[in-house]
C-alpha cells in the first residue's frame, strides 16, 4: 500500500497529468554561459527544432544583454538576441512554441534594447534579480508589460535571502503584473524539503494573485530533477530545464528527464533523444557540463559556483582533495 504524504497537498495522480504544467528549456540561454552564448547558428535551429518537436511551452533563446556590459565582439549573438538574429533563425515563429528572453536586473539596457511586442518575435521576459536588486527589477517588470509581453520573474540565489527580506520581497512582488514567479536554486544547494517549505511560502504569498509558481534548479548535488518534481508535487505549475542538463557548471534538470516524467501526451521524448545524439554529445569534445566533485562542495557550502567553475578550468582540475582544503580555509 503507498503511503500518502500528508504534508503535500494532492496535485493530480500518477495516473493522471496537470494540463497547467508549462515547460521553459533554456537550453541556449542558460548552456551559453559556458561559452559566452558562441553559438552556431545550426545548433539554435536544431534545438529550436526540437522543442517544436517536443510539444515544449517556451524556448528561453538568450539574454537581452547590455552590449555596453558584453561587447558583441566578445560575445555571440545570444547574449543580446537582437530581433534580426531571432528572425534569422525562427523567423515569425510560425508554431505553438514561445519565445522567451533573459534580462538580468542593473545588466540590461531593457527600455532600448526590449522592443515593443508588436515588433518583436519574443513572447516573454523574464527579468532576472537578486533581492538587493527588487527595485530596478520592478521598474523592469513594468517596462516589458507595458511594452506587452508576458512578464515572469527569476528572484536568484534564495538559499541566501533572509527569511524577513524573502518575506518583504515576496509582498511586493505579488502586487507585479508578472505571470510567474520562479524559485530559482542558483547554487544548486537546496534538498527537496527545503523546496517544498519554499513553493508553499511563495504559493501563499502569491494566493489570489493569479501569479503561478515556477521551478529553475541546477545540479550541483544532482538533485536538479528531484527537486523540481518536488516543486511540481507541491503546486508548482511552470518548469525549467535544458537538453541533456546543459548548462555552465554543474547544468540543469535535464529536459529529457522531466518530459519523461510529466505525463501529459503532448510531450514527446523521441526529439529530445535525438538532438542529444546528434547535437550535445558532439560537443563534450569542446564544451564541459554536469556533476563534477568541485560543483557538489560549492553546493553543500551554498555558495556561488564560480570557485569551482575556475577550479575545472586550472591545470589541477581534477584534484578535489586541493579544492576542498581551500573552500575550508574560505570558511
Amino acid at each position: 500500500m503507498v503511503e500518502h504524504r500528508k504534508d503535500v497537498e494532492a496535485k493530480g495522480t500518477w495516473v493522471t497529468y496537470r494540463p497547467e504544467i508549462k515547460v521553459l528549456d533554456c537550453t541556449i540561454r542558460d548552456g551559453g554561459l559556458i561559452h559566452n552564448h558562441m553559438w552556431e547558428d545550426g545548433f539554435v535551429k536544431a534545438v529550436y527544432e526540437t522543442l517544436v518537436a517536443a510539444g515544449v511551452d517556451y524556448m528561453e533563446i538568450g539574454y537581452k544583454g547590455s552590449k555596453k556590459i558584453y561587447a558583441p565582439d566578445e560575445y555571440g549573438a545570444w547574449k543580446h538576441c537582437d530581433e534580426d538574429d531571432i528572425r534569422r533563425i525562427i523567423g515569425d515563429n510560425p508554431t505553438g512554441l514561445k519565445i522567451s528572453a533573459m534580462a538580468d536586473a542593473e545588466r540590461s539596457d531593457y527600455k532600448e534594447d526590449i522592443l515593443p511586442k508588436d515588433q518583436s518575435v519574443i513572447d516573454i521576459i523574464r527579468v532576472a534579480t537578486y533581492i538587493h536588486q527588487i527595485p530596478t527589477a520592478l521598474d523592469m517588470i513594468r517596462d516589458a508589460h507595458d511594452k506587452g509581453y508576458e512578464v515572469a520573474l527569476q528572484l536568484m540565489a534564495v538559499s541566501v535571502i533572509s527569511d524577513k527580506d524573502l518575506a518583504d520581497g515576496l509582498e511586493v512582488i505579488a502586487k507585479t503584473p508578472i505571470s510567474v514567479l520562479y524559485l530559482v536554486d542558483s547554487f544548486g544547494a537546496l534538498y527537496s524539503e527545503q523546496v517544498r517549505d519554499y513553493v508553499q511560502i511563495y504559493l501563499k504569498a502569491l494566493e489570489g494573485t493569479g501569479i503561478e509558481v515556477g521551478m529553475h534548479a541546477h545540479n550541483n548535488q544532482q538533485l536538479a530533477y528531484a527537486n523540481t518534481i518536488e516543486a511540481c508535487i507541491v503546486g508548482a505549475n511552470r518548469l525549467d530545464g535544458t537538453i541533456n542538463g546543459m548548462g555552465r557548471g554543474a547544468g540543469n534538470c535535464p529536459l529529457e528527464l522531466l518530459i519523461g516524467f510529466l505525463k501529459n501526451p503532448k510531450f514527446k521524448l523521441r526529439p529530445v533523444l535525438k538532438c542529444i545524439r546528434d547535437h550535445c554529445f558532439p560537443l563534450r569534445d569542446r564544451m564541459e557540463w554536469g556533476y563534477r566533485v568541485p560543483y557538489m562542495l560549492t553546493g553543500q557550502l551554498n555558495r556561488h559556483p564560480r570557485a569551482a567553475i575556475a577550479h575545472r578550468a586550472s591545470d589541477n582540475r581534477d584534484d578535489v582533495v586541493s579544492f576542498y582544503d581551500q573552500l575550508m580555509e574560505e570558511d
